[in-house]
């Protein structure tokens, strides 16, 4: 056993896993994994820059987490930063800073890189399942962008396209700095727009309708199951290989994009950090359905931070 530690920072959130893993027997023995919203993309669409306060919340989430990773005393430790920090101007004062507090260099990785850590993590123990043909499609939705990859034992096709659930609210429903509440069906069309065109690209290179399983990762499509299951507080051993129905998405999708941001945060599921942006991220997932003609998602807790973990092991 190697013990590690992988933190994935994207758009929305920063996530941690400490984690004993063994490559030999293919085991992972998770001993530590929290999540906190920092939205480090905030206005990054609009500016091209990591705006100073989203600089400072992710500073702090990496100090709490490096006191984490001492007390676990992880051998190794690999900081993954996406799409927020992929885009920004001023990303060398974000890895200086994760530098000085973790004492490793946060690796801004390409989608690509991104989509194969999303498809190893999602889908190492999906493996020898009856229940779940392959080859898999693997849909990672985070803040800034979202990944699609295809594969069985291996990587088929992969794709990265800017439809993140914060970059399609922040681009269409924000007027004068504040959400519009709840979305007009205009501003509706719009995101369908940007989702629909960035679809055509990612047909243009992955096999889509070749899949088989559409296996959903990330807080959007976690979320939508914690909803579509009545949960009474967010479960992720609930939640972690549950299926949603097509029909059950698209109710959803729709009674997230008409309710206010009072009701939306009264959800008892619901993360304070996702209220206003949940919409467009169940929206993505809908959109992505309809056009694979998958009739559920498979939701998976195991992500692109288990697939860190097994590139250290």
């Amino acid at each position: 056993m190697t013990r590690v530690a992988a933190v994935d920072c994207g758009t929305n959130s920063i996530r941690l896993l400490v984690a004993d893993v063994d490559p030999g027997t293919g085991e992972l023995v998770e001993l530590d994994r929290r999540m906190t919203i920092v939205r480090l993309g905030q206005g990054v669409d609009r500016t091209g820059r990591l705006a100073p306060e989203a600089l400072d919340r992710t500073f702090a989430a990496c100090r709490e987490y490096a006191g984490v990773v001492e007390e676990h005393g992880a051998e190794r430790v690999r900081f993954v930063a996406t799409s927020a920090s992929r885009d920004a101007e001023n990303r060398d004062e974000f890895v200086r800073g994760v530098l000085d507090i973790l004492g490793v260099e946060p690796e801004v990785v390409s989608g690509g890189q991104e989509a194969e850590f999303s498809f190893a993590g999602a889908t190492r123990e999906l493996t020898g399942r009856d229940d779940l043909a392959r080859p898999y499609l693997v849909v990672d939705i985070g803040g800034g962008s979202t990944e699609f990859v295809v594969g069985d034992d291996h990587v088929r096709g992969a794709r990265s396209v800017d439809i993140g659930c914060v970059r399609m609210t922040e681009r269409h429903l924000v007027r004068d700095g504040v959400v519009t509440d709840p979305p007009t069906e205009e501003q509706i069309a719009a995101i369908r727009a940007d989702i629909e065109a960035a679809l055509d690209l990612v047909e243009g290179s992955v096999p889509l309708r070749e899949a088989r399983t559409l296996v959903g990762l990330a807080g959007s499509v976690t979320t939508v199951s914690a909803i579509a299951q009545d949960l009474q507080e967010y479960d992720p051993e609930a939640i972690h290989h549950s299926r949603v129905g097509l029909d059950r998405v698209r109710e959803i999708t729709a009674r997230l994009l008409t309710s206010t941001h009072a009701e939306r945060s009264a959800i008892p599921s619901m993360h304070p950090g996702r209220v206003d942006v949940i919409g467009a991220g169940a929206l993505v997932l809908l959109a992505i359905m309809e056009r694979t003609g998958a009739r559920e998602v498979v939701v998976s807790e195991h992500d692109i931070l288990d697939g860190i973990a097994w590139s250290m092991a």
